[in-house]
């Protein structure tokens, strides 16, 4: 059942593919309003399968249910003039909540942008878009150290020749209820070699946020998404006055190469008990058998345009790990394995598998899963 479904997406989007999307074709999803305003629409569908194996307890049961299920339904709807203002409203009909919503404004002294949007720290998640990541899911110290989307306000400035810089605030409470408290961002990437095909990237982001609620908690899914199950869990951390984010990025792009890597790490300050320490990164690298090159656009890897008119193929291993043991918290330290295999069918179709051999060990429980991932892509 489940190997029909995604074979019928395959065949839905062989079919659907547009005539010359190859050489990058466009679909027509705006309209032009006049005085070069443009009104769009944008969407983000994802339909993900996750098989486990090797992950049964010692009381005979297994620990993760397979699933298959949409990952995403995201739709935003915007207003912009180049180069000059975009109104974006977003909504994923999946998770039923708010995404990116904001208002943006390109001066010459940067883009100012007010509204909800993702959080700098965390490279993949806070400033790659969710349609170009690699892998199906974010690495594991992504998703424990990332903080996700918030409301505030934004600064990001390329001004400076291989520069960028990016600061910003963010308010208690995002549209969607969650996130009390205040928090203070920044990051700054320096780009030594920056040419089509020839790219070395290094960045530096951190961020403290203040706790309104005083608790914090770290954790991460296993490099897929369709569980509830955390290997790795601190569980909720009590009289956390703020959590302090740090992060550095690294990557090169040699033509049909890519290397990747992050490292972060994330303090709670408690001032009546022991600070808790965590700290993780992940490295790999990608080839497209096909010998496109990854494009880069303000200090993020963007996705890949076929050269061919029946897509491009990318083989990508990563390693990650994540230690969430310090002191008497133990929330357990785990480490990935992720093999995976893409075809960019089209600018605005993607099929991707990963297999994913998971290392874990919380207290005096090691659990290993084995975990086999599909997932199929549009986007527009």
């Amino acid at each position: 059942m489940h190997l029909r479904i995604l074979a019928a997406a395959l065949l839905v989007a062989v079919w659907a593919q547009p005539a010359g999307a190859q050489d990058g074709g466009s679909w027509p999803t705006s309209v032009p309003l006049g005085n070069g305003v443009d009104a769009g629409i944008k969407g983000l569908f994802q339909y993900d399968l996750n098989r486990f194996t090797d992950d049964r307890l010692p009381d005979g049961t297994d620990r993760f249910d397979d699933a298959h299920t949409l990952r995403r339904q995201e739709v935003n709807i915007y207003i912009a003039k180049k180069g000059v203002f975009t109104v974006n409203a977003g909504y994923d009909f999946q998770s039923n909540q708010w995404v990116d919503n904001y208002l943006s404004l390109e001066t010459r002294a940067g883009r100012f942008r007010l509204g909800q949007f993702k959080t700098p720290v965390g490279w993949e998640d806070g400033n790659t878009a969710t349609s170009d990541v690699t892998f199906l899911e974010r690495s594991l110290p992504e998703q424990a150290v990332h903080e996700g989307r918030r409301v505030g306000l934004g600064w990001f400035y390329q001004g400076i020749p291989h520069w960028i810089i990016q600061t910003a605030f963010f308010t208690r409470h995002d549209l969607n209820g969650d996130a009390a408290g205040e928090t203070f961002a920044g990051r700054v990437v320096y780009n030594p070699v920056l040419a089509e095909g020839e790219v070395v990237h290094l960045g530096l982001s951190a961020s403290r946020e203040l706790r309104d609620n005083r608790t914090g908690r770290i954790r991460a899914r296993p490099e897929v998404n369709l569980t509830p199950v955390r290997l790795v869990d601190t569980g909720t951390l009590q009289d956390v006055n703020r959590l302090d984010r740090q992060g550095l990025e690294a990557a090169w792009i040699h033509g049909p190469l890519l290397l990747q890597g992050e490292y972060l790490a994330m303090q709670a300050i408690r001032p009546q008990a022991r600070d808790f320490h965590s700290h993780g990164y992940y490295v790999f690298g990608t080839w497209l058998l096909t010998g496109e090159t990854r494009d880069y656009k303000t200090g993020a890897v963007t996705s890949v345009k076929p050269s061919h008119p029946w897509g491009a193929l990318e083989i990508a291993l990563r390693y990650a790990t994540l230690d969430l043991d310090d002191g008497a918290v133990m929330g357990g330290r785990e480490h990935d394995w992720t093999l995976g295999l893409n075809w960019y069918l089209s600018d605005h179709f993607k099929l991707q598998a990963n297999y994913i051999r998971a290392f874990s060990e919380r207290g005096n429980l090691p659990l290993d899963p084995t975990i086999f991932g599909l997932r199929a892509q549009l986007n527009f």
